[in-house]
C-alpha cells in the first residue's frame, strides 16, 4: 500500500502531546512548530483521524519547494502528481497563507495553485473542457513560510476537535482537543476520582471519560477522506472495528463536573448523553468554594474564568482565593488549573509544583499543577 507524507497539525504548546499520541499509534515522527510529521499508508491516515485526541487536523503533504516568483510556484506545483490523489470530478478549493515570503499575496497564490493543478489534471485526464468539480471534496492548502511552499490536502474535513457530541455550549467553550490535553497532562488514571469544578458545557469531564474507557475520539463522526476513491471503504471499516474492539466500556469511572450556572449543568448533561456517557458522569450546580470530599488521591482539572474583561479581575481573584482555601485540605489530591491570570499562585495562596505554558485559542495561559501525596505502596 502506498505511503504518504502525513502532517498532524497541533495548537501551540501541544506538539509534544500530539507526537506521543502518534508514537503510541506506532508511527515514528518529527516535531516542528505546530505540526508533527510522519509517514504512513491510508490506514495510518484513517487511524490518525480516529485516535488522535489532541491534534487539530490530519493532512497529506503533496510537495514542498522554494518559490520566489509566481512562475516558479506555477511550474513546481504543476510538476506534482495531483492525478494520483484527485479524481477527474474532484472538488478542490484552494486556501492559503503566507508568512515572511516574497509571494505575500495569498489570493494570487491560491489562484495560481488552482490554475496549475487544473493544467496538470487536463494533461493527465486528457480533458480539454471544463472540470465539473461535482465529486468528492479535497481541500488543498498552499502555505508559504520564508519562501518555502508546502502543498497539502486535508483528510479530516471538520477539525478533529469536533467529536460530534456537543449539542450546546457556553460563551467561551474549551476546544475538545485542548480539554483532552489537559487530562493527558495529569497523573489521572481511570481508577481515581476526577472532578472539574468549572465544567461549563462538560467538555473536560467528557474527554476524561473517553480517555478512561479508551473510546476513540473520532468514533462518532465522519471524515472527508472517507469519500475518496484512493482510500478503500474496507480501511475505514477496519479502523472502526479496531476502535470498537479496543474500547473498554466495562471500566468503572468516578467522574463529576460542577458549575455555578444551572443552565450550563443542563447543557453538560445533554452533551454527555450525546456522547453516550450520560450514565458515567455526574453533574451538579455548585460553587467551587463549597466543594468538599472524603475521597482520596483524586484529580481536579479546572478551566475557571480568567477575569480578562474590565471589572471582572477582582471578583475572579477573590474566587481563586476562596478556591485555594477550599482545596487546601485535599493534600492527597492533585490539582490542575488553567488560567491567563499571572497572579494566580499569589491569590490562590500556594506556589505550583510545576506550570506549563499553553494557548487557549489566542489567549496565552499557564497550566498550574499542584501534585498531591502519592498513595502508599501496597506490600505484596
Amino acid at each position: 500500500m502506498k505511503n504518504f507524507d502525513i502532517i498532524a497539525t497541533s495548537a501551540m504548546g501541544l506538539e509534544a502531546i500530539v507526537a506521543k499520541e502518534v508514537r503510541d499509534l506506532g508511527y515514528d515522527c518529527q516535531v516542528e512548530n505546530g505540526k508533527i510529521i510522519y509517514k504512513g499508508d491510508a490506514r495510518a491516515i484513517a487511524r490518525s483521524n480516529m485516535w488522535l485526541r489532541t491534534a487539530d487536523r490530519i493532512k497529506i503533504k503533496i510537495g514542498e519547494f522554494k518559490a520566489y516568483t509566481f512562475d516558479e510556484l506555477f511550474e513546481k506545483t504543476k510538476a506534482l502528481p495531483w492525478e494520483e490523489f484527485l479524481p477527474e470530478n474532484a472538488e478542490f478549493p484552494v486556501s492559503g497563507k503566507s508568512v515572511k515570503s516574497k509571494l505575500f499575496s495569498v489570493s494570487d497564490c491560491q489562484a495560481i495553485v488552482k490554475k496549475s493543478i487544473v493544467e496538470r489534471m487536463r494533461k493527465s485526464y486528457k480533458n480539454t473542457t471544463w472540470f465539473e468539480e461535482n465529486g468528492p471534496l479535497f481541500k488543498i492548502e498552499v502555505a508559504l513560510l520564508k519562501d518555502v511552499v508546502t502543498l497539502t490536502i486535508d483528510t479530516s474535513g471538520s477539525g478533529l476537535h469536533k467529536r460530534g457530541y456537543r449539542s450546546g455550549q457556553g460563551e467561551a467553550p474549551l476546544k475538545e482537543t485542548l480539554a483532552a490535553a489537559l487530562v493527558k497532562l495529569t497523573n489521572w488514571h481511570p481508577d481515581k476520582p476526577f472532578v472539574d469544578p468549572f465544567c461549563g458545557s462538560g467538555t473536560i469531564p467528557i474527554e476524561a471519560a473517553l480517555i478512561g474507557q479508551n473510546i476513540a475520539p473520532g468514533f462518532n463522526r465522519e471524515f472527508v477522506s472517507e469519500a475518496w476513491p484512493i482510500f478503500p471503504d474496507s480501511i475505514w471499516d477496519e479502523v472502526r472495528m479496531e476502535a470498537e474492539d479496543l474500547a473498554n466500556y466495562d471500566q468503572p469511572l468516578d467522574i463529576s463536573g460542577m458549575d455555578i450556572d444551572h443552565r450550563m449543568v443542563k447543557i453538560a448533561e445533554e452533551n454527555a448523553f450525546e456522547a453516550g456517557l450520560g450514565d458515567l458522569i455526574s453533574f451538579k450546580q455548585m460553587r467551587v468554594q463549597d466543594f468538599t470530599t472524603k475521597k482520596e488521591y483524586g484529580v481536579i482539572v479546572g478551566n475557571p474564568p480568567y477575569g480578562e474583561r474590565l471589572g471582572e479581575k477582582k471578583a475572579v481573584e477573590e474566587m481563586y482565593s476562596q478556591m485555594g482555601k477550599a482545596f487546601a485540605p485535599l493534600d492527597t489530591w492533585s490539582i490542575y488549573i488553567l488560567t491567563s491570570n499571572e497572579d494566580f499562585e499569589q491569590v490562590y495562596g500556594k506556589p505550583a509544583t510545576k506550570k506549563r505554558k499553553l494557548f487557549n485559542g489566542f489567549i496565552r495561559t499557564d497550566y498550574y499543577q499542584y501534585w498531591g501525596k502519592r498513595p502508599p505502596r501496597v506490600e505484596i
